[in-house]
Order: structure tokens, then C-alpha cells, then sequence
């Protein structure tokens, strides 16, 4: 097994503060923040669920942020 590389820490952040903002608002929130890739998904969409280090995830309905989760 090769070595395990030196991340950088990811966001201190609080991901329940995303649920209800409308997804423009929620993606450049969270670039602001510090994250380095934001995924904008439908309800019930098939998505890999490996973890991708500084990515965030958004269940997005209608516009609106329903869900949030690291990786």
C-alpha cells in the first residue's frame, strides 16, 4: 500500500446551513468556504459514493438545496 498523502484540512463547515438556500446561492457559498468541488444532484439519482476529498453534495429540488453531504 503507497503512502497516505497530506490533505489539506477540509471546511470547517456547517452543512445543515445549506438546506433551503437556492442552489446558485448554496454552490458559491460554499466556494467561498473553501470547498473545491460542488455537485448539484437530483432526488433519487444513481451517483458514485466514493469519497472525493473537499467535494460537497447537493440534493437539489425545484431550485432548493434539500440534502447536503461531504464527499
Amino acid at each position: 500500500m503507497g503512502p497516505v498523502p497530506n490533505l489539506p484540512a477540509e471546511p470547517e463547515d456547517d452543512l445543515d446551513s445549506y438546506v433551503g438556500l437556492d442552489a446558485a446561492t448554496a454552490e458559491d457559498r460554499a466556494r467561498q468556504r473553501g470547498w473545491t468541488t460542488v455537485r448539484r444532484v437530483p432526488p433519487g439519482a444513481i451517483i458514485t459514493m466514493e469519497y472525493l476529498f473537499g467535494r460537497i453534495n447537493f440534493e437539489v429540488a425545484e431550485d432548493v438545496v434539500r440534502r447536503c453531504w461531504r464527499g
